[in-house]
């Protein structure tokens, strides 16, 4: 994913609301849990979707956390 990517994925996110932020990312935690069991089982994971999982999950914390300060 390159910088240009990220940034447009930045700038989706900000246009939606607190609610659906809430919501994409416990589908995100639930796509990282679901990532360390099949590496728990032995299943073949791609360490990359790890990364992107954890880099997504950081992303929105910070849109909701600059939402909720400029709201405050």
């Amino acid at each position: 994913m390159s910088a240009s990517s990220s940034n447009k994925l930045a700038t989706d996110l900000r246009t939606k609301s607190v609610a659906e932020l809430e919501t994409e990312l416990s589908g995100l935690y639930r796509e990282q849990f679901n990532l360390r069991m099949q590496r728990g089982s032995g299943q073949d994971v791609k360490p990359h979707d790890f990364k992107r999982v954890r880099r997504q999950i950081a992303r929105i914390k910070t849109i909701m956390s600059e939402q909720t300060a400029a709201s405050a």
